[in-house]
């Protein structure tokens, strides 16, 4: 049996610099693991494949679940024997805070683990790329600059977030990523995300952006709100975590 708590993570700064022939989207990121928010996943051997799901409440059919998908994708390669799948949801689904990716290259991690299939790091992160764009930065669980559609990463171990806490609002909006991206007009971004990043904290309210905010908030303006509440409340830097809807402070541990 795997026991494991697949993590949810934020975007700090979204750039959507244009839009690929294969229908996805280029982007620029900061993905930032919050390990203090997490869901539970256990695995275990069985006689027929189930998934048992509690918590949140995930929209749609247990089978379309994003665990279920990474299941079927070792399944063809290796001939998995059935599994039992418990999950219990605590990342807001549809809040732009990687519940599902994380969930899925857990699962992914955790049957390599159970079944000695041996992955290698490259074998593991192409799978978590066919199960989704964002799958991959889990397998690391560090802070990654992300470009293509999130699959290609960069560490930024430097990045100088320790005085820092992160405090996450989420808010009861879910924000699916095809609305999302449906307000959003893509752009080259006059610095590239990593210089922004290298500017200090207090600077990054005026010089870091996530493209989706404009539309997202003219359409939910209590999230625009939100973001307010938290620099009122002494955020150093706010901002949307990836296509919303949950948002983020960055504070001064002592604060």
């Amino acid at each position: 049996m795997q026991l494991v708590f697949p993590p949810a993570k934020i975007n700090i700064g979204l750039h959507v610099t244009a839009k690929r022939p294969d229908g996805f989207h280029q982007i620029e990121t900061l993905f930032y693991p919050v390990a203090s928010l997490h869901d539970v996943l256990e695995v275990a051997p069985a006689g027929r494949f189930t998934i048992r799901l509690s918590g949140l409440p995930v929209a749609g059919a247990p089978e379309d679940n994003l665990c279920v998908k990474a299941y079927r994708l070792l399944q063809a390669d290796f001939d998995l024997p059935p599994v039992a799948v418990y999950l219990h949801k605590v990342i807001p689904p549809g809040a732009g805070l990687g519940g599902g990716s994380s969930d899925a290259t857990a699962m992914l991690q955790a049957l390599n683990e159970l079944f000695s299939l041996q992955l290698s790091a490259g074998q593991l992160h192409r799978y978590a790329v066919q199960s989704g764009s964002d799958c991959a930065f889990f397998l690391h669980r560090q802070p990654m600059l992300a470009t293509g559609r999130g699959d290609i990463l960069t560490p930024l171990p430097a990045l100088p977030l320790q005085p820092y806490r992160v405090v996450i609002e989420t808010p009861p909006v879910f924000i699916s990523t095809a609305e999302a991206y449906a307000g959003i007009t893509p752009r080259q971004p006059a610095q590239s995300l990593a210089s922004l990043l290298a500017q200090p904290v207090e600077q990054w309210k005026d010089i870091i952006v996530n493209d989706f905010e404009p539309s997202v908030f003219a359409r939910y303006p209590e999230l625009a709100q939100i973001k307010q509440r938290l620099y009122d409340a002494g955020a150093v830097y706010a901002a949307m975590s990836g296509s919303g809807s949950a948002l983020f402070g960055l504070f001064r541990n002592q604060s």
